[in-house]
């Protein structure tokens, strides 16, 4: 399968120390299988640092090692209590480290609207099943973390 990296510079060695820490899934590298959502988050980010140009970064990657037990991979396939407790703690990680044991997590994506819930579930506003609840008719795009070097070392770019 093909995966995107929407970035403001060409990425051809990931580096994860690089990546920023206080993630949905952690400190990692980020990928989507949906170009178009890699070309936002491209403008989104050349806009943000001021600099570069926004830019898609390609890689190939063999998916049928989501289901292998070479790698440590978590799977979320929708917005559930679960995937809202996981994203907390990884953005409120105060820490800086590690806070999950997965090479690769595959899950949706906590796009603005969602901070927003989250913000109110933090703030005591809503249940964490008013929370769920919330989440559960909103279509969110699916994300590709990497989070070790085992796993990036599965990730073959390409150029397109």
């Amino acid at each position: 399968m093909k995966l995107y990296h929407g970035s403001n510079v060409k990425i051809t060695t990931i580096d994860l120390s690089l990546c920023n820490p206080n993630k949905d899934f952690g400190q990692g590298f980020y990928l989507t299988d949906i170009r178009e959502q890699a070309e936002q988050m491209a403008i989104r980010r050349t806009r943000i640092t001021g600099e570069g140009t926004p830019t898609i970064s390609t890689f190939e990657f063999d998916e049928t090692l989501l289901g292998s037990k070479e790698l440590n991979v978590k799977m979320f396939d929708k917005p559930n209590k679960e995937w809202a407790l996981f994203i907390l703690a990884n953005r409120n990680n105060k820490k800086q480290k590690v806070k999950n044991d997965y090479d690769i997590v595959v899950g949706p994506i906590a796009d603005d609207g969602v901070a927003f819930q989250l913000e109110r579930y933090v703030k005591h506003m809503i249940s964490l099943n008013a929370l769920v609840k919330e989440l559960t008719y909103r279509h969110l795009n699916r994300q590709y973390f990497f989070g070790t070097e085992s796993s990036i070392s599965k990730l073959k770019a390409i150029n397109d």
